[in-house]
């Protein structure tokens, strides 16, 4: 299984079964495929409205077929069908290739690139680069959709990834991952500086419950979830910086751990579109449109970990690609 190293937020996983809820006479009335979405986080509206389609929700046993319909109080089936595993095809994408050998290859991802199909990105990935670059080796390694992958990062975040070529070595990553024992250093420009300059960012983690595709910092429940941060460097004036470069380790690698973390501190990543609440200096605005930054400036700078077949301690580093280099050039003129 795939550490969750700041990765994508999926959609959650459909169970396939039957899932039912219970609507009360207090809250009949709502519109059907609004309240039963917002009963069942998994599932998007437009899932259900397509299983609605398919005949595969009914209300008191009778099929619905409408979404736009307004509940009544009582109960409603949805019958969730198995998955169909998409087989992904190799694809001729070239690979910033740091390091690779018989059993695992290091790569320096670009953003803009999934790390495996899903749905809206069924092709164009990294895993479909892999299967081109390694043929049949790969294949197998890991399950269908994402052979070799033992951890991910978000598709807009761009950095150091690594991916098994060999079923040992895809167990011997997935353990290192699994205890935390892998170094992950990133580097964020963030909308002002988080206070103090230095700390530890913990909070467990989980999944939105009013935004499917989000993570949220949550009371109770969640997963465990530790940042460390470090400000390298502020821009604007010193009393109240305008945007800041900050080095984070993960302790923990959770869906969109940086993100959540930093947001918390009120400095969310710069152009990020999810958590960046709040709009940046006006100067800033214009250092990002001018260096072109339209993702999350966020970048896996550093990945370390023993090699899992020969022992070896294997380090690699990826400068700052060419959007937040430029941004953090500019921001230095502010």
């Amino acid at each position: 299984m795939a550490s969750e190293d700041e990765l994508d937020a999926e959609p959650a996983s459909e169970a396939a079964g039957r899932l039912t809820v219970e609507i009360g006479a207090g809250e009949a009335g709502e519109r059907l495929d609004k309240a039963l979405a917002a009963r069942l986080p998994e599932l998007s509206r437009a899932r259900l409205q397509a299983l609605m389609a398919e005949g595969r929700v009914s209300f008191q046993g009778r099929p619905v077929t409408s979404g736009s319909g307004k509940t009544q109080p009582g109960s409603y089936a949805v019958d969730v069908p198995p998955p169909e595993p998409a087989e992904p095809q190799a694809e001729a994408i070239p690979l910033a290739i740091l390091y690779e050998d018989a059993h695992l290859i290091v790569i320096d991802k670009p953003p803009g690139i999934a790390m495996h199909p899903a749905p809206g990105s069924e092709t164009g990935t990294v895993v479909n680069a892999l299967l081109h670059h390694c043929g049949a080796s790969l294949s197998g390694i890991g399950g269908v959709a994402r052979p070799g992958i033992v951890h991910r990062i978000d598709k807009e975040t761009s950095g150091v990834v690594v991916a098994a070529k060999s079923d040992a070595a895809h167990q011997g990553l997935s353990a290192l991952f699994a205890a935390h024992d892998i170094e992950r250093a990133y580097v964020a420009l963030t909308r002002g500086a988080p206070y103090p300059a230095r700390g530890t960012i913990e909070g467990a983690i989980a999944r939105s419950t009013s935004d499917r595709k989000k993570m949220a910092l949550v009371k109770t429940g969640g997963r465990h979830a530790v940042t460390h941060y470090k400000v390298e460097q502020t821009f604007g004036p010193q009393e109240k910086p305008l945007a800041a470069r900050v080095a984070c380790r993960l302790e923990t690698g959770r869906t969109h751990q940086i993100r959540v973390h930093l947001a918390s501190k009120g400095t969310p990543c710069l152009g990020d579109p999810v958590y960046g609440s709040g709009s940046p200096a006006p100067v800033v605005r214009a250092a990002m449109a001018q260096a072109g930054l339209s993702r999350q400036a966020l970048h896996a700078a550093v990945l370390g970990f023993r090699h899992p077949v020969t022992g070896e301690t294997m380090r690699f580093e990826s400068p700052l690609p060419a959007d937040m280099a430029a941004l953090e050039r500019l921001l230095g003129e502010v």
